[in-house]
Order: C-alpha cells, then structure tokens, then sequence
C-alpha cells in the first residue's frame, strides 16, 4: 500500500507524466520507468491476499455465510468505488467522470468468490489457472462500444451520454482469477500447516513463476500483446522486458508480479522490528488508508497549483490529471515527486494508527467491519 501511493503521487505532481506515459520506451527514463513498475505489484497482491484473506475468514463461518460476507462486501466496494473513490479523484462535484479502477475490481472479485466457493478446491484452482493463462487468448477481440466486452476483457469507455461517462480501467478478466488463486492458497496458512514446508512451496512457486517469466519473454511468442524491442542499447532493451501490460493484466504481468508476491509471503513471514510494525499499522487498516491516501494527495496537490499558479481551481478534472491540457508545465522533479509521497505516509501514519486503536476498542461495533 506504502508503494501505490508512490504512484498515485507522480500521477499528481510529476511534470512528465503530462507529457509521455512512464512505460513509453521512447520518451521515458530509467528512474521514471522503474517508479511506475514497482507499483504494478500492488494490485495483484491486493486482489490475491483479499481471496486468501476469505479463506480465513470462512473457516469460521459456514460457505453460506462467507458468500454473504463476500456479497455484502463486494456490492460496498463497488458503490464505494463509484462514489468515494471516484470524488477523490476528480473532486468533481457533478461527478462527470467515473472510472471502475482496483476498489470495483475487487467487489466484483468477491462477487464471483462468493459463487465460486461452492465448487470443489480442485476445480477453483483449476478455473483460476486457465484463465490467468490462457486470457491471453482473447486479445484478438475487440468489439467497439460494447459494454458487455468491455466490463469483461476491454479497457475503455464504457458508456458516455456526452456530459457524463463511466470508464473501465480494471476489467472484470482475469483479475477475478487472481482473486480465486488467493482463496485456492488459503489451506497453507492453516495453523497445523508446517510453516517450511509453506516457505518452500512459495519460494518454489515464486521462482517457478519468474523462471517462466523469462522463458516466454525469451520464445517471444505468448503472454502479452505488446511483443518486447531490442532496442540496441541495454537499458531500453530491459525496460522493453518489463514493459508488461496491465490493462487487462497480461500473464506476463501476473508471472512478474505474483511470483515476486509469492517470493516476499515465503521470506518475511517471521520479520520483527520497529520497521514492520511501522508497516503493519497500514496494512491492519487497509481500506481506511486506501480511502485516506487519495484524498489527502488531491488536496496536496490542488495546494501545489494554487502555489505555482496553475490555481486551484485547475485540480477539479474532467479527465484523468495527466491529460489534462491545461496541467500542461505543472509538476516537479522526480526527487520532489518522492518527498512528497514521504510526506503523505508521514501524514497517513498517526491517522491510520488512530484508527486502528479505535477499531481494536470497538470491536463489536459491526460497521468498522465494512471499513
């Protein structure tokens, strides 16, 4: 969560990201590319430790009680996406835009979950299998305004009367898969689950699932539908590697990102110090912090316009900030980009840590379940 933040803060004061995409190969750089990947392990990690978070949490309720739990809270996280979310990141009143991004692909996850946990393990884990590999098959398909397609496996406009419009930026294919592969892995953190044997599996798996990374990488044949360039100069040739696509997220994408998330659950599970429990008061509090981190960014960057003269005013978008024409000269340095994300973790931290001494004393009060 501390990392996403890094992105959504170069969304909002880096001078470039007005002018070329961090993954544009030819435009970017190094330091700028590498800022934006780093962030895309967030999501799958998210949506994978939400599913094995329901196996968890089902083991105390029976399967028709977690498919209500996960229901319920699918149904909030959508309406939270479009109408909280949506606010902090537009701050448009009107609410002219609205994008289902990470917080709607999570419902719409737990959705799904709360059907899929019917069937046998075997069979979840075989469905999230074939579609995370074989998603990629659907690449060649595009159908234009349509909004079936569209939820399912096709970034874009999903409907639009001329004033307003509803964008998917996370299509429902394969993210819900993920979320399904995080259930199937639940058993391993059972209590009479051998903890090295778990860490072996997970380091395999995490291993395994970068070895296969490269391998297709080196075929050049499957796994993402923007084939990688050797450029001739090695650093491009490697941002070109890594230059994995995320919307819809490419097996390449999921092969990278969960492996490394395997990788991390299998080596810092035993972790102590006053590190982790700095990190551990985020993650205690997550749809809190989520909720808190885009808001507390928007103000600071509508302070930062008003302070070099773009005004205020300019912070109330109709589009995503980065195409936006008149934001064009505003921003700072990448350096300057990371001190403020240091600032907003700073400013996250006695908030979330607040809020989680409250929900510690108020268990019982239902309602904190839900935030």
């Amino acid at each position: 969560m501390v990392i996403m933040a890094l992105d959504h803060v170069r969304d909002y004061f880096h001078y470039s990201a007005h002018f070329f995409n961090p993954t544009d190969i030819n435009q970017t750089t190094l330091p700028v590319f590498f800022t934006r990947f780093i962030t895309h392990f967030c999501a799958p990690a998210f949506s994978f430790l939400a599913g094995l978070s329901a196996f968890l949490i089902g083991r105390r309720k029976s399967p028709s009680e977690l498919s209500v739990f996960l229901l319920k809270r699918g149904i909030w996280l959508i309406f939270i996406e479009i109408t909280i979310v949506s606010f902090a990141w537009y701050f448009d009143p009107q609410f002219r835009r609205t994008g289902l991004l990470v917080i709607w692909v999570l419902g719409i996850s737990m959705i799904v979950l709360a059907g899929l946990i019917h069937l046998p393990k075997k069979i979840i884990l075989l469905f999230s299998i074939i579609v995370i590999f074989g998603h990629n098959l659907l690449d060649i398909i595009h159908i234009k305004d349509n909004i079936l397609w569209s939820l399912l496996h096709q970034r874009g406009l999903l409907w639009s009367d001329g004033t307003h419009s509803i964008l998917v930026g996370y299509p429902i294919i394969p993210w819900v898969a993920v979320m399904s592969l995080g259930y199937c892995f639940g058993p391993l953190y059972d209590k009479s689950f051998d903890a090295f044997r778990r860490k072996r599996i997970l380091n395999a798996l995490g291993l395994g699932s970068i070895l296969l990374f490269f391998l297709l990488i080196a075929i050049h044949a499957y796994g993402d539908p923007v084939k990688w360039t050797n450029y001739g100069y090695t650093w491009k040739t490697v941002m070109s590697i890594f230059n994995v696509s995320k919307y819809p997220p490419s097996l390449l994408y999921l092969l990278v990102t969960l492996g490394g998330t395997f990788l991390f659950l299998a080596n810092a599970e035993n972790l102590k110090g006053k590190v982790v429990n700095f990190f551990s008061v985020f993650g205690r509090v997550p749809f809190f912090y989520y909720i808190m981190h885009l808001y507390i960014i928007h103000i600071l960057a509508l302070l930062a316009a008003e302070l070099t003269g773009f005004g205020w005013q300019s912070m109330i978008l109709l589009n995503h900030i980065s195409k936006v024409e008149a934001l064009k000269g505003y921003g700072f340095n990448l350096f300057t980009v990371y001190l403020v994300w240091i600032l907003v973790i700073a400013l996250l931290y006695p908030l979330c840590k607040m809020f989680d001494a409250y929900k510690q004393a108020n268990k019982e009060k239902w309602w904190l379940s839900y935030l």
